[in-house]
């Protein structure tokens, strides 16, 4: 199984970006699907997760109200909408996909390879 995330990129404070992360395997349409980020010398922080059927959604605090993950199982897909971006968003993002679906990046099964997002201010 292969997770192919993109969507990274240098953008200004303020600005806008989409994460996109494509699953090759269509069974994981019936996983939980999630993004972290990894500043250089930090752990590794959940930021948004999606349940199979999108009926479960969580945030860390310091992205509510700016980011939106969802799902499109037709493509075997989940997306990070990333809006009003700021500098301490600066970030290797990564997509993962689990059965328990939590806040723990251990427990996802499989993780994509990173897409780095660069906010400038």
């Amino acid at each position: 199984v292969q997770l192919q995330a993109s969507g990274g990129g240098l953008v200004q404070a303020g600005d806008s970006l989409t994460l996109s992360c494509q699953a090759s395997r269509r069974t994981l349409n019936m996983w939980a699907k999630a993004w972290f980020r990894q500043i250089p010398g930090k752990e590794r922080e959940f930021v948004a997760g999606i349940s199979w059927d999108s009926g479960t959604i969580n945030y860390v605090d310091s992205v509510k109200g700016r980011f939106t993950i969802s799902r499109d199982n037709a493509k075997n897909t989940v997306y990070l909408q990333m809006n009003s971006l700021k500098p301490e968003d600066t970030a290797v993002y990564y997509c993962a996909v689990g059965l328990l679906g939590d806040s723990n990046w251990s427990t996802y099964d499989y993780k994509g390879p990173g897409t780095q997002v660069t906010v400038s201010s």
